[in-house]
C-alpha cells in the first residue's frame, strides 16, 4: 500500500475494471492520501495482446468528488465505445 506525505497509508477509495469484448481494457484505482486524491490508469494495449498494461497518471485532485468526477466522465466515454465496467475489490482484473 502506498503512503502519503505524512507517513500514514493511502486509503483504498475503488477499483474499476473496464473490458470489452471479454478482454481487459482500463483499470482505474482511486486512492485518498490525506490532502490529495489520486486516480491511477493501466491501459491494456491491444497491440502487445492486453497482457501488460501500461500506467497513465497518476492524476491528482484536491477532493474526493474531483477525482469521483473524473473517473466516472472517463468509465462513460468508454461505455459509449461499448465497453463494460466492473466494480473490483483488487488491483488485479479479474476474469469475468
Amino acid at each position: 500500500m502506498k503512503v502519503n506525505g505524512s507517513g500514514l497509508p493511502a486509503h483504498h477509495l475503488f477499483v474499476r475494471h473496464v473490458r470489452k469484448d471479454d478482454r481487459p481494457v482500463v483499470s482505474l484505482r482511486a486512492l485518498d492520501q490525506g490532502e490529495q486524491c489520486i486516480v491511477e490508469v493501466s491501459v491494456y494495449p491491444t497491440t502487445t495482446g492486453g497482457l501488460e498494461p501500461t500506467s497513465l497518471g497518476p492524476y491528482s485532485f484536491e477532493s474526493l468528488d474531483e477525482a469521483v468526477r473524473f473517473a466516472e466522465e472517463a468509465l462513460l466515454a468508454l461505455e459509449y465505445l461499448g465497453c463494460t465496467v466492473h466494480s473490483g475489490p483488487t488491483d488485479e482484473l479479474v476474469a469475468a
